[in-house]
């Protein structure tokens, strides 16, 4: 490739994902996996498998991945989560790109297909998901907020034809847990921003965004597992009102 290519991997405990993972990196000039002290076999099997790991205490997503951005040894990088995969299709084209001389866009847009609880989810509100994920790090970082980070870059975006396998939770408990932490953090997000929650915010909001979930974005067309993305999206909604509530009335939240 005339630009080689640097990928960066954030983890935590991802025995389960490493091998299906990095195989699909096989394209990659370097692969960084930047750790938070996983207690399992994560770094071990990162490391036979050829990944360079450095360790850093976890602070929150952004601050993780613009410290990895600057140990790595190539401009272009793809970040990729533990969770994904790089087909052959999408794997073609990344390297196409690459392949390019002069690339007139600096960042990339790359759209998901997502599998819950090994299932797929065509709609729900999940259908219309992409993340920057490709780019020339000179000219992008994340931007600093404590959840749902996003690439911030002045310059042209391109988005990518072929899609990233997103293979998000495969059991409830796993899923729950990531789903409290993140509730969490948005109503500290909100509570410090002071905004309040009222009856309106704990009964009407939660109710809408189950309807707008499952009847306007069609997650009435993805069958049970449409059911189950919806109504967990509208409890989400619930939590944060309910831990924002909590908080207006002395409870402290870690």
């Amino acid at each position: 490739m005339s630009h080689k290519l640097s990928v960066l991997i954030i983890t935590k405990n991802e025995e389960e994902h490493m091998k299906p993972l990095l195989s699909s990196l096989n394209f990659a000039d370097e692969i960084v996996v930047l750790d938070s002290y996983s207690t399992d076999k994560t770094t071990e099997i990162a490391e036979e498998m050829g990944a360079k790991v450095l360790f850093r205490k976890f602070d929150y997503h952004a601050a993780q991945k613009n410290w990895g951005l600057e140990q790595l040894e190539n401009d272009w990088v793809l970040i990729v989560d533990a969770d994904e995969r790089i087909p052959e299709n999408l794997k073609s084209e990344i390297k196409s790109i690459l392949n390019q001389n002069e690339i007139n866009e600096k960042a990339f847009w790359i759209k998901r297909i997502n599998y819950l609880m090994d299932c797929k989810v065509q709609y729900s509100g999940w259908q219309n998901d992409k993340v920057i994920r490709l780019f020339d790090r000179n000219f992008c970082k994340y931007n600093d907020k404590l959840v749902h980070e996003e690439i911030e870059t002045r310059e042209n975006i391109g988005v990518l034809k072929q899609k990233l396998e997103h293979y998000t939770y495969k059991d409830f408990k796993t899923y729950f847990d990531k789903f409290q932490k993140y509730s969490t953090q948005k109503a500290l997000i909100k509570f410090k921003k002071g905004k309040k929650a009222g009856l309106f915010e704990l009964l009407i909001k939660p109710g809408f965004k189950f309807f707008q979930r499952y009847i306007l974005k069609l997650g009435i067309l993805d069958g049970k597992i449409g059911v189950v993305v919806c109504s967990m999206a509208a409890f989400h909604d619930f939590l944060v009102y309910l831990k924002m509530w909590r908080m207006q009335n002395g409870e402290k939240l870690d």
